[in-house]
């Protein structure tokens, strides 16, 4: 950080404290001595969800948890569950530092989360996600997770 008396580009921090949608901190300039005060503006840019018409719009955490609601009704699947999921979604992104998502990828995470949480929950909301229009598809998906029990000693 330049320093505002001298010019120095180098400075220490004495103190950082969080001040509202900022972090506030006090520097010491290393060549003079001089103290002075910086505010850090911390920068929140949303994840966009690239939908499968190829629009683009903002996550919505809100929307992801309404679905995941829809798809556990009625079953054994704490709300707590529900939410670490869409936690962990956004975190996944954030720290990533993924600016736009297709709609299709967090599907698939979704429901490779669920699957280890609530087969049926994993079952209604592939239903929707993929858009199963015919018994058969219900009738491969069960089968496939069927299997997949069959593999697990």
């Amino acid at each position: 950080m330049k320093c505002p008396g001298c010019g120095y580009n180098d400075s220490k921090v004495i103190d950082s404290r969080p001040a509202e949608n900022r972090i506030r901190r006090r520097r010491e300039c290393l060549k003079c001595a001089e103290r002075f005060t910086t505010y850090e503006i911390i920068e929140d840019m949303p994840v966009m969800v690239v939908k499968k018409d190829k629009t683009i719009e903002p996550f919505d955490s809100e929307k992801l948890m309404k679905g995941l609601l829809r798809a556990t009704i009625k079953r054994p699947v704490k709300l707590k569950a529900v939410e670490n999921i869409v936690e962990d979604i956004q975190a996944d992104f954030k720290n990533n530092l993924q600016r736009e998502v297709d709609s299709e990828k967090i599907g698939e995470i979704v429901l490779r989360k669920l699957k280890d949480i609530d087969r049926v929950a994993y079952v209604r909301f592939a239903s929707v996600y993929r858009e199963f229009d015919d018994v058969e598809s219900f009738i491969k998906v069960i089968s496939e997770l069927s299997s997949e029990i069959e593999e697990t000693p």
